[in-house]
């Protein structure tokens, strides 16, 4: 009995070190993933200034080119006609047209040289990118990896009777919270933490102005209000993303409506959404379930059918909810489409709709063909509460 006790806290003391080096390695990597981007946004800033830069450059070399031209012409016209033209107005038509020649030599010169640094500088932010997107990669398998050492998956297991479905859903469900996690702050750092660091910058400008010129720091304010105003607009969108509040006051429908609205604004496609018959409030954990399969289905839409409308259909009888959404889009080999998915390992699309609607006990189809758009149809089976909390 001693040596299994001694046999079980070597494993724990193991266990331990284990997920301390991954977490290290972890913050490792994130620390170089944040140092990429840093670089990306620097490369990205000179690269747009170069590009501005060759602009300038591009239309220097246009108007010395006519202007050169314009002297050689005149240089011969001129020394063709002694009578007319002395020997001085030949050696300033020369010397204009030569000093010209110069100047548009040294100005090709300078445009090749914009040209190799912008090749150089895209050269280097698509490596950068890169560096990013490895980085971004591995914190996530090694957040995988660290959660699924430590975490506690047995609430999940129990209710799994085969073991090896239970092990594959426990990986993804954490590889799906550390890829949010990882949206997340993607989000935050390119939206509200760059607008912050913009608004120490403008107030800065602003109190150095107001004491020299009251104009510009009206100017700079009212810039200051617009970069604060689309920081509270980004904010509010990742915390819609995260969970959108209007489920919990108004309800699914209306969410579903509002979002459907949102939706044909931002892209111009046009979505109808149709309830049959009378819709009651459902438990939280299946209504965001189902609105999330739905903001998926209009997302997929948006990305891949180049449709110009679709529809979304719920119908609610005694026992399940039905969904329905149809687009007139291009369509889709549903079989090829899942079999690319499965050899990917992707974990959102198609297959994150179908997962979310089996953890609810429920199910997805999908019918498309070439030309004739996509129609997705979700079950989802209703329960009473005691129900769900069994």
């Amino acid at each position: 009995m001693p040596k299994s006790n001694f046999t079980i806290d070597k494993i724990d003391q193991i266990l331990k070190e284990t997920i301390e080096s991954i977490n290290k390695g972890k913050e490792e990597i994130f620390e170089i993933a944040e140092n990429a981007r840093k670089e990306c946004d620097m490369i990205r800033n000179e690269l747009e200034d170069v590009k501005e830069k060759t602009k300038d450059i591009i239309k220097e070399v246009d108007k010395l080119e006519l202007e050169e031209r314009k002297s050689r012409k005149r240089l011969l016209i001129v020394s063709r006609d002694f009578k007319k033209y002395s020997e001085e107005d030949i050696k300033k038509a020369y010397e204009e047209a030569n000093n010209l020649q110069i100047q548009l030599i040294f100005k090709r010169h300078q445009e090749k040289e914009m040209a190799k640094k912008r090749r150089e500088l895209e050269i280097r932010l698509k490596n950068a990118k890169d560096v990013v997107e490895r980085a971004e990669r591995l914190v996530t398998q090694v957040g995988v990896a660290m959660d699924y050492l430590s975490g506690n998956l047995e609430d999940i297991l129990v209710t799994i009777e085969d073991m090896q479905k239970k092990q594959l859903l426990g990986i993804k469900i954490l590889q799906a919270q550390e890829e949010e996690r990882q949206r997340v702050a993607r989000d935050i750092h390119d939206g509200p933490a760059q607008s912050m660091a913009n608004v120490v910058l403008k107030a800065e400008i602003c109190e150095k102005l107001l004491a020299l010129d009251e104009e510009k720091a009206k100017i700079e304010l009212k810039n200051l209000k617009d970069i604060v105003r689309n920081s509270l607009r980004d904010v509010r969108k990742i915390i819609y993303d995260l969970r959108p509040m209007s489920l919990d006051d108004l309800g699914l429908i209306p969410t579903i409506e509002r979002y459907a609205y949102n939706f044909t604004k931002e892209t111009g496609i046009n979505v109808d959404v149709i309830l049959y018959g009378k819709y009651e409030k459902q438990e939280s954990i299946v209504e965001i379930g189902i609105f999330r399969i739905i903001q998926e289905a209009l997302n997929n839409i948006k990305k891949h059918s180049k449709a110009n409308s679709a529809i979304i259909k719920i119908e609610k009888s005694n026992d399940e909810i039905i969904i329905i959404v149809k687009d007139n889009g291009i369509g889709f080999n549903v079989d090829k489409e899942l079999e690319q998915h499965n050899n990917s390992g992707e974990k959102f699309g198609i297959l994150g709709m179908k997962e979310r609607a089996e953890l609810m006990n429920g199910e997805l189809k999908i019918n498309s063909f070439l030309g004739k758009g996509t129609k997705i149809i979700i079950k989802i089976p209703l329960y009473r509460k005691d129900d769900i909390n069994d």
